[in-house]
């Protein structure tokens, strides 16, 4: 049997509570305060189980599972990480590239029933942040400003992507407007589409050819991240997994069950000078006018001006951010890179795994809250 463990990752920077500017956002009909307002509060333990196998083992048969690899000391901590294997040897690895890490497991040619179990743990706790700027707010370094600046194949930062940033933010001088003003762009003209498989693909290059303004998190708000850069906006996307239900009775913006094997959900961050890392996630705002109960939510219904207002600036963390890495090549893989890294991956003789197929891949993620 083999069974390994690492320990916490340390890092992050300091954040500020939530004071919102009236200038930035939308005023709409009242809502009461805790209908969605997220801010800090206590740190939050979730454990997650990801149980792994490989059905049609062939050849080498390998897996990739990602696994919590950012601290950031305002809102989420990364914690240990164990795993087992009966029969294959398993190993954390980390993408040099972007600091995304996984646990990468090997199993023998011939295995007839290939599997593992990874546990990983981590803390979380709610995130709002000022609208104000202070001297004392931290520096995004050149190489980092250039990092998250730069294209990437799904952050295209010229042609059409830069014609619509520009038409976005005509006229703003202020980094705040420029970032609101994509923001409520994205709400106002995109949709949520259910036939999208998994998160999306994140081709915003093509959403805006074709003018199909529409799919799920990793779409809308890699749409997000790709106007901000082209704006000039350093920006990222954070991909990782709900863990949780909502505290504020949000039934499209929970885990609402122990298995969360589909609940994954990307996020996106802007970097302002004088504030930081500052959350925003247009997709969510979409995903609640789209299946919040009753459903189908006109964009001025209460629900939807509350998340609107919240989550530019806010977020509601029973949701696990792995890392924000792109175009990720997978250690020991001879196979194309992952265009981003919030699933299990896994691979045979065959080729790729379908990652967004787990009954047939085949892999089951729990969640369970630590209290005491």
């Amino acid at each position: 049997m083999t069974i390994g463990r690492r320990t916490v990752l340390k890092g992050g920077a300091a954040l500020s509570a939530l004071a919102v500017s009236p200038s930035i956002l939308r005023t709409g009909p009242a809502f009461a305060a805790n209908e969605f307002a997220p801010k800090p509060g206590a740190w939050r333990t979730y454990e997650i189980t990801t149980a792994i196998e490989i059905l049609k083992p062939e050849g080498i048969p390998q897996a990739w599972i990602p696994v919590p690899a950012l601290t950031q000391e305002s809102w989420i901590k990364a914690g240990d990480t164990t795993w087992t294997s009966a029969t294959g040897k398993a190993a954390r690895v980390r993408d040099a590239k972007s600091g995304a890490e996984m646990i990468h497991i090997t199993w023998s040619a011939g295995d007839a029933k290939p599997e593992a179990s990874i546990v990983s743990r981590f803390q979380a706790r709610d995130r709002s942040v000022a609208l104000v700027k202070s001297p004392a707010a931290p520096a995004l370094s050149p190489d980092l400003r250039k990092l998250y600046t730069s294209a990437t194949e799904l952050h295209p930062v010229d042609g059409i992507v830069a014609e619509t940033a520009q038409k976005i933010i005509a006229g703003a001088s202020m980094d705040i407007d420029k970032a609101k003003r994509i923001y409520d762009w994205i709400v106002d003209n995109t949709h949520r589409n259910p036939k999208t498989r998994g998160c999306g693909t994140g081709d915003i290059a093509s959403m805006l050819k074709t003018g199909t303004l529409n799919g799920k998190c990793a779409d809308l708000n890699a749409l997000y991240v790709g106007l901000a850069r082209a704006a000039g906006l350093p920006a990222r996307d954070i991909y990782g997994i709900r863990v949780s239900p909502s505290s504020f009775g949000y039934k499209a913006l929970g885990a609402n069950a122990a298995i969360i094997t589909k609940a994954q959900h990307c996020r996106a961050e802007v970097f302002l000078d004088g504030i930081g890392w500052f959350p925003v996630d247009p997709a969510d705002v979409r995903k609640v006018v789209l299946e919040e109960p009753p459903a189908n939510l006109a964009l001025d219904d209460p629900k939807v001006l509350a998340v609107r207002s919240a989550l530019f600036g806010s977020w509601e963390t029973n949701w696990l951010g792995f890392n924000d890495a792109h175009d990720v090549k997978l250690p020991g893989s001879d196979g194309p890179t992952v265009p981003f890294l919030m699933y299990p991956q896994g691979e045979t003789k065959q080729g790729r795994l379908d990652s967004l197929d787990p009954d047939n891949f085949k892999y089951v993620i729990t969640a369970r809250e630590i209290t005491g």
